[in-house]
């Protein structure tokens, strides 16, 4: 199949979110749709897949002009997408997700049994092991993504949308889902393949479109270099590394010590975490997601019921507080999941901008928050941190993902710190806000903030960090200089301890982000 969109303008008010947009996808190849967040990627496919109704230009299929009253008239043509936000039902199996809108019957009961065959098909076809009878909600989320392209193959799709697929996967997840793509490809599958992570567009692009601030400003070969695409994205030329000052630590400001978890199972998530963190320093907890790293962050913020160990802030015991008063405490903290812990979907930007401060001057009190310097915080943060937004009063569900992360940092960093904890801080965030959002937290780290951060991002780890406390199956293997080699942290991740990882890679053992799982527990 072959698809054009020709001249497609979208608009919302007087925001122009799509710009008399060409683009042309070629059978069996992976095309790259580039830029910001908010640049109007997502809102493109959107139009194509029926979600949104364009207000000029026109869709084109094999030559043939078509007009798409909802997803499914789209799905019909063949063109199949996943969302960066999954549409399953939790609480329903693969099968019964799979099947959802279209289901097989057999004598006018649903036939279950043919959409477990049907699973099972697609299933070995790809390689993606999934149990046609597991219930989506206790699948991770690297499998949950799975099972949405199995929904759309299963709908015979010739195009698939990927909208912006490795914002929450782990590396070896993002190198699983890319050989994916690759054999999707090879089978004639066209993918349109949203996304802002350069190194991933030139892993696995046939072509690139960039688009900035709604308009189409060119085209790229993967073999670009990743400043060349930076800046063909932003618009401007783009720092890919912090010029990092040389840290000057005072006294320890942060001590946790023998931190455990247990969770209802009774099983041990967090297991005698010891560390300490000093004013004017960056430790950055790196790891494969899921060894941990989210229970350390929420025992530090009083969000885990059973916590034992003790973590002191200043002297002050944290352990046992509740999250109000850690955070009143001066804690500024960014989760790992901004959907589901970090905004009010239905609130507006400016609300959820002091979402931890609305009851304290200047914003509020015990009887009523303060409209206008809710409204005034709103209108400099906004700016300051190039947050797109129609406008204050815009509820933040309306925001792009990367956006919505802006909001969250902005709100983090708008006051004064006495430690900031940020878990995939930048997790969504186009390359010209990472750069932004780095020079924010290293700014925080030299004003003496003691700073915390959790990413599964090693080139974001190794550009803030000062020092590097390598997390594996619930316990610090140990903790690194911040300019310690990529191969040993690699190697770290996946269960070595410091001291055998710079033996093996002494001895010249190297490992990849796809190596990064079901290595042996070398420690």
């Amino acid at each position: 199949m072959k698809l054009e969109l020709r001249g497609i303008t979208k608009t919302f008010g007087s925001f122009v979110a799509n710009d008399a947009i060409d683009l042309v996808v070629e059978p069996g190849e992976i095309h790259s749709l580039l830029g910001e967040n908010g640049a109007g990627k997502s809102t493109l496919m959107n139009v194509l897949y029926g979600l949104y109704r364009p207000d000029g230009g026109q869709i084109v299929i094999d030559g043939e002009p078509v007009a798409f009253s909802d997803p499914g008239d789209a799905m019909d043509a063949g063109i199949g997408m996943v969302h960066q936000h999954f549409m399953l039902v939790p609480v329903f199996t693969v099968a019964e997700n799979m099947v959802l809108g279209h289901e097989p019957t057999r004598g006018g009961l649903l036939d279950i049994a043919a959409a477990r065959t049907l699973v099972r098909e697609i299933s070995a076809r790809f390689g993606f092991d999934l149990d046609p009878d597991a219930l989506v909600e206790d699948l991770p989320v690297g499998a949950q993504q799975r099972v949405e392209i199995i929904k759309a193959l299963s709908r015979r799709a010739e195009v698939l949308v990927l909208d912006e697929p490795t914002a929450v996967l782990t590396p070896h997840e993002t190198d699983e889902l890319m050989a994916i793509m690759r054999q999707l490809r090879d089978e004639g599958t066209s993918i349109v393949f949203i996304t802002h992570k350069l190194r991933e567009v030139k892993a696995v692009s046939d072509r690139i479109t960039v688009i900035r601030r709604g308009k189409v400003v060119g085209e790229a070969d993967p073999s670009a270099d990743q400043a060349e695409l930076a800046s063909l994205m932003v618009g401007r030329q783009v720092s890919l590394a912090q010029d990092k000052s040389e840290a000057a630590p005072g006294e320890v400001a942060l001590e946790v010590t023998d931190l455990r978890v247990t969770d209802a199972a009774g099983t041990r998530t967090l297991d005698g975490v010891s560390f300490e963190v000093r004013h004017g320093e960056v430790l950055a907890v790196a790891g494969v997601q899921g060894n941990g790293q989210t229970e350390l962050t929420e025992a530090l913020l009083g969000l885990q019921e059973t916590v034992h160990g003790s973590a002191t802030l200043e002297g002050r015991e944290l352990v046992g507080r509740s999250t109000k008063q850690v955070l009143d405490a001066g804690v500024g903290f960014v989760p790992e999941d901004r959907t589901h812990d970090a905004l009010v979907p239905d609130f507006s930007v400016a609300e959820n901008l002091v979402l931890d401060q609305h009851d304290r001057p200047p914003f509020g009190s015990a009887l009523a928050m303060k409209l206008k310097a809710i409204r005034q915080n709103a209108e400099r943060l906004i700016p300051e941190f190039d947050i797109r937004t129609e406008s204050a009063v815009s509820a933040v569900s309306t925001l792009s993902g990367g956006n919505q992360q802006k909001v969250v940092m902005a709100r983090a960093l708008n006051r004064e710190l006495a430690l900031l904890i940020a878990s995939q801080p930048t997790r969504g965030v186009d390359v010209g806000s990472i750069e932004f959002l780095h020079r924010r937290i290293l700014d925080e780290r030299d004003k003496g903030t003691p700073v915390v951060i959790v990413s599964t991002e090693l080139d974001e780890v190794t550009q803030l960090a000062d020092r590097i406390a390598v997390m594996y199956r619930g316990k610090i293997l140990g903790i690194v200089p911040g300019d310690e080699d990529r191969d040993v942290l690699g190697l770290m991740m996946a269960g070595y301890t410091a001291e055998a990882a710079r033996e093996a890679v002494a001895a010249g053992a190297r490992t990849t982000d796809s190596q990064l799982a079901d290595e042996g527990d070398i420690a």
